[in-house]
């Protein structure tokens, strides 16, 4: 009876245990929602307070954003709304666009405040260079997508059109298709700090990503005919610099992250 009851005992403790581990566990995983939800939370509030401070200037800010079009179009031609709403709508989208783009610093930090308590001293030195970084390279491609791209495709475009065919964008395509490109060129501009996280991460080693500049090269083009317009000049604006940048990841690695014989 002895043993019966020390066995019984145990398995009494040994469930305990487990009912404790769960309920610590359960704990946990509401803490790190409740966690989550503030923090975006917080990165909605900032997005919401931007758009309202931009909201009563709605119709310059679009102005603004269609300038590129608007400077290369046929004397005479102008933008047109297809649509009832669209002379409200596509402004108010257009704030709210750039007020998301402006408050990104924001969104990112309240991204990295989530995640760097689970991170290690050394891990959370690294990270903060690549983490502003991100976010300037972001910004520099939305600029040479505006400054750069849009005048000449736009030049080019309108160059093209046909004879007796009149230029008139509607401007609710127009914002769609900017969104686009901006987010190609914001996005295409981080590979710099893509080429430095495979390294980081083990999953491949600058000597190996240097060896496939070749398939690099040709999968710029691919990118830039798959994210862009049909037409050259825009597609190439997009494919040389996703491959220069890519050289730039190459030199980042080398110089932020240590050799493999610095870890033995």
């Amino acid at each position: 009876m002895t043993d019966e009851n020390a066995g019984h005992e145990s398995e009494v403790i040994a469930d305990a245990r487990d009912t404790e581990e769960e309920a610590l566990e359960e704990a946990s995983l509401v803490s790190h929602l409740i966690e989550l939800r503030n923090r975006l939370v917080r990165a909605s509030l900032t997005v919401l307070a931007i758009f309202i401070c931009l909201f009563p200037f709605a119709e310059q800010i679009f102005t603004m954003v269609a300038q590129p079009l608007i400077n290369q179009l046929p004397e005479g031609a102008t933008m047109i709304a297809t649509q009832v709403a669209s002379p409200f709508l596509t402004p108010f989208k257009t704030t709210l666009w750039v007020a998301l783009f402006a408050a990104m610093p924001m969104v990112i930090y309240q991204v990295w405040a989530f995640i760097a308590p689970g991170l290690y001293k050394k891990e959370k030195h690294f990270a903060v260079p690549l983490v502003i970084s991100s976010i300037l390279l972001f910004y520099v491609g939305v600029a040479f997508a505006y400054g750069v791209v849009f005048p000449l495709m736009f030049a080019f475009f309108s160059a093209a059109a046909p004879e007796n065919v009149a230029v008139m964008t509607d401007i609710n395509n127009y914002l769609d298709f900017v969104l686009v490109i901006f987010f190609a060129f914001g996005l295409a501009f981080e590979v710099p700090i893509a080429t430095v996280m495979l390294v980081w991460s083990g999953l491949t080693t600058v000597e190996k990503l240097g060896g496939m500049r070749g398939y690099v090269f040709l999968g710029a083009f691919v990118a830039g005919m798959l994210l862009t317009p049909p037409d050259m000049i825009s597609q190439t604006l997009l494919a040389v610099p996703i491959y220069l940048l890519y050289e730039v990841g190459l030199v980042m690695a080398r110089i932020m992250l240590p050799k493999p014989q610095d870890n033995k």
